[in-house]
This record gives C-alpha cells, sequence and structure tokens, in this order.
C-alpha cells in the first residue's frame, strides 16, 4: 500500500474517531496512534495535519491533539448576480404603492391609507356572510369563468344604464382589473394618457405592463376635455384611464357635461376610457350617473370595486366592457389566473344581497362627513397657509397644497417625526409636480379622537410652513 493511501485510510479512520468523540476530547497520542494502525509517524503527521486543515481538529504543541469545538454549519450565501442578466433591464416599482399599504409603527396616527379603518368595516356582517357563503352547496367547486351569474347581475344593477350581467367579468379587486386592462387594452411600449396628479397603483401597473403614462392636467371639475383632445392628438394613444368621481387624490369629480365631452372626445380618438369608479359608495351627496351609462359605442371599461367600501382582504370587483375588448379581458384573465376563487365570490353575492349593506353605506357615508368636517376645521385652526384645493362630495382624502417654497419631502419627514403619516404629493404625478402637495385621509384613524390627535401633531409642521411664507 503506498503513502498516499496509508494516509487517506488513517485520516478516514481518525474521522470517524473525532465524530464519535466530545469536542474538547484528546486523541490518542502519536505513538499509540502508530502502535495500533502500524504506520509510520510521517503518515500520522500528514493524516492528522490533513484534519486540521478540515476543521475537525486542533493541534496544541505539547499538549496533544484535540478534537475541535463543534461548528454551526455556515449556510454559503448563493451568487445571484446571474439574474441580473437574465431579468434585463424592466423595473417594476412598487415603491409608492408599497408604502400606502405598509403597516405602521404603534403610536403612530395614519392620515394616509387607501382603505376604511378596522373600525368602520363590516366584519361581523361580513362574517356572517361569509359563513352563509360556504354552506352553499356549490361553495367549494369551480365557477363560471366570467364570474357568477348572481353576482354580475348585482353589478350590472349597481351600474345601471344598459349594462347587463353578460357585459360584466368578475376580477380579483380593483388592482387586478387596472393591471388586466392595461394589458388587454394597450401593447407594450404605447402612450396611455392619465389625469395628473392619479393613483400611484395606476402609474404603477400601467409602467408594469411596459406602456408610458403620459399627464392630462385637471381642474376642480375634473380632467380638462380640450387637453385631453389635445394629449390624444400628441401622443398617439388608444386608452385613457380616469377617476371621474371623486377623483384620487384632489377629489374632483367630473361633471355630466364633462363626462359627455370626455366620451366623444375619446371616440374621436378611437381610444378607450378606463373607468375607475372606485369611490361611488363613498360619496355622501348625489354623484352623476358613470360614463358607461351614457356610452352606445363600447368605449368606456368601467371598474366598480368592493374593497374600499368593505374591507381590503374583499377582493371582488365587476369589470363591464362590451365587444371584442370584453372577450379579450374575459381571455387575458382566463389565461392569467383562471377565475376568482369561488367561495369569496359566494362571500361577496352574501354580503350585498343582505340588509347590512345598505345599513353600512349609510354608517360609513354618515362618518365620511364627520371626519372631513372635523379634519378640514383642525386644518383652518392649525394650518392657514396649507390650502385645501377643494371639499369634495365625500371619498376618503383631502388634497392640500403647501406653500411654494415648502420641502415636500422635509414637511412629510418631520410628521413622521411628530408621529404622523403623510402622503407626499409627488407619488401621485406621472412627471415633474408643479409644487408641494400633501395628502391627507381622515377614514384612516381609529376614530374621531385619533384623527384630530393627529391632526393636533402635524399642526406644528404645517405652522412652521405658514411662519416661514411670511418671513
Amino acid at each position: 500500500m503506498n503513502d498516499d493511501s496509508s494516509i487517506a485510510r488513517l485520516a478516514a479512520i481518525l474521522r470517524e474517531e473525532t465524530e464519535r468523540a466530545r469536542p474538547g476530547e484528546r486523541l490518542p497520542s502519536s505513538r499509540e496512534i502508530m502502535r495500533r494502525h502500524g504506520v509510520g509517524p510521517v503518515t500520522v503527521s500528514r493524516a492528522i495535519a490533513q484534519l486540521a486543515a478540515e476543521g475537525r481538529v486542533v493541534t496544541r504543541p505539547g499538549a496533544g491533539v484535540f478534537v475541535a469545538p463543534a461548528r454551526r454549519p455556515v449556510a454559503r450565501t448563493p451568487d445571484l448576480s446571474w439574474q441580473t442578466v437574465a431579468l434585463g433591464d424592466r423595473v417594476v416599482d412598487d415603491s409608492a404603492t408599497a408604502s400606502l399599504l405598509a403597516p405602521l409603527p404603534d403610536g403612530v396616527v395614519p392620515l394616509t391609507g387607501g382603505y376604511l379603518n378596522p373600525d368602520l368595516r363590516p366584519v361581523k356582517a361580513l362574517a356572517a356572510a361569509a359563513a352563509r357563503a360556504v354552506r352553499r352547496p356549490e361553495a367549494w367547486s369551480m365557477p363560471p369563468l366570467n364570474g357568477l351569474p348572481e353576482l354580475r347581475r348585482w353589478f350590472a344593477a349597481e351600474v345601471g344604464g344598459a349594462v347587463t350581467h353578460s357585459d360584466v367579468l368578475v376580477v380579483s379587486g380593483g388592482q387586478s382589473a387596472l393591471t388586466l386592462a392595461f394589458r388587454a387594452l394597450a401593447a407594450p411600449g404605447s402612450p396611455i394618457l392619465v389625469e395628473t396628479p392619479t393613483y400611484p397603483g395606476a402609474l404603477a401597473a400601467a409602467r408594469a405592463a411596459g406602456l408610458r403614462p403620459s399627464a392630462v392636467p385637471l381642474d376642480r371639475d375634473g380632467v380638462r376635455p380640450d387637453l385631453l383632445a389635445e394629449a390624444f392628438a400628441m401622443t398617439g394613444a388608444r386608452v385613457f384611464y380616469c377617476q371621474p368621481t371623486l377623483h384620487n387624490p384632489t377629489g374632483a369629480t367630473l361633471t355630466r357635461e364633462r363626462r359627455e365631452q370626455v366620451l366623444a372626445v375619446a371616440r374621436a380618438a378611437g381610444a378607450f376610457v378606463i373607468e375607475d369608479d372606485y369611490a361611488r359608495y363613498l360619496a355622501t351627496g348625489p354623484v352623476p350617473p358613470p360614463m358607461v351609462t351614457m356610452d352606445t359605442h363600447g368605449t368606456v371599461v368601467h371598474i366598480l370595486s368592493l374593497s374600499k367600501i368593505t374591507s381590503p382582504s374583499l377582493r371582488v370587483a365587476g369589470l363591464t366592457a362590451r365587444g371584442p375588448a370584453a372577450h379579450r379581458l374575459r381571455a387575458c384573465q382566463v389565461v392569467e389566473s383562471f377565475f376568482v376563487a369561488r367561495p369569496l365570490q359566494e362571500t361577496a353575492a352574501e354580503f350585498v344581497g343582505s340588509t347590512a349593506w345598505r345599513r353600512h353605506l349609510g354608517t360609513v357615508r354618515q362618518e365620511i362627513g364627520v371626519r372631513q368636517a372635523t379634519l378640514l376645521a383642525g386644518l383652518a385652526r392649525h394650518a392657514p397657509a396649507a390650502e385645501v384645493q377643494l371639499t369634495p362630495a365625500g371619498g376618503l382624502h383631502v388634497w392640500v397644497r403647501l406653500p411654494p417654497g415648502a420641502d415636500e419631502a422635509e414637511v412629510v419627514e418631520a410628521a413622521q417625526a411628530q408621529g404622523v403619516v403623510v402622503s407626499p404629493g409627488r407619488i401621485y404625478y406621472p412627471s415633474e409636480p408643479p409644487g408641494p402637495r400633501l395628502r391627507l385621509t381622515h377614514t384612516a384613524a381609529i376614530g374621531l379622537a385619533e384623527l384630530e390627535e393627529g391632526i393636533r401633531r402635524l399642526a406644528p409642521v404645517l405652522s412652521q410652513l405658514s411662519h416661514q411664507s411670511h418671513q
């Protein structure tokens, strides 16, 4: 047997012995190892050196060789840098959307958010509806691909006009409806027109679909039809995304006359209008009918979601469309996600068909009026330099213009240092903002006491702006 094989054999024997021994235990002396295994001193020396290199033993001159202390296996960090090349240069930016959904630390008052606070959600009624829903015989079977017929009929009746249940596709909430519409109606690389400012989640979804958002200004009465026509002509866009009722973030509601003008402009451009009707149930007074009810050419793709008025997890919305666009939307949903889970659809159908639904609507609308008045009064009293551009007829938010020289990012940071979180205006613009803005939400706080506390904490930050503006 050659020396190399003798060394390997002895190293294997000693390796097994170290595995059976306790950390710190002394191995037999070199002389004893030579006697036991019939090998020479060079073989012993090299075998022990190999175990020492493996970290199994520790040699202490003059004392002997000892089993090394137990080591925890070190997980090797995988090299994932290859993915950068494989993924290419397309970026999905979720920063603005994620910031609106992020949970807040304890003790912080939220003056931001896109949903009702837990105390305003119909939790008990939803739980009861879910319990009834799962007892339905077909609750766990596959639903019709378009959605449950009774739920589609309900959405059609809510939208009104000539809309029928055959025009409605049940989808997984408003954000999913936006993503589906953007991908179905416009090819990657195409321009898409949006109001400015607008909902950050729509901007993120459009960009993730490879679209190029182009801004169309609005005023107190909503998007300006003259500038919309100009934008269609300049960009060649074939899709316009808008929120005509209680626009997020400004709260503007498009008048009926302008809705008809917008439809006429879109028809002349051969373009679709995606009508995000997210706030229809949040209005405290009458609002114009949805644009889709005025549309006789299949121009409008209408979205009506239940998440804003109920709970973030009731991810159910009705997507209304007609003609080839409706076929493509349905096909895209089947390819991407098949259908909305039937238990969720059954729960939604149970809830909106119960007396609890109308009671809930009345409660929320009354609460919105009270909270909005509280927020506006607090701003007028504590921060006159923060200009409220209009008083919306409902909704969740108030859009605030800061003095021209204000640093929006510093204001947001200073507010957070005071223990209150607000939304920076910058995230609502598809391009450069015209000036510093804040979106303040009055429905995220738990009760009027917390809302008033949030205003109290924000007041010194905004009062400082007022002082600076007069210097």
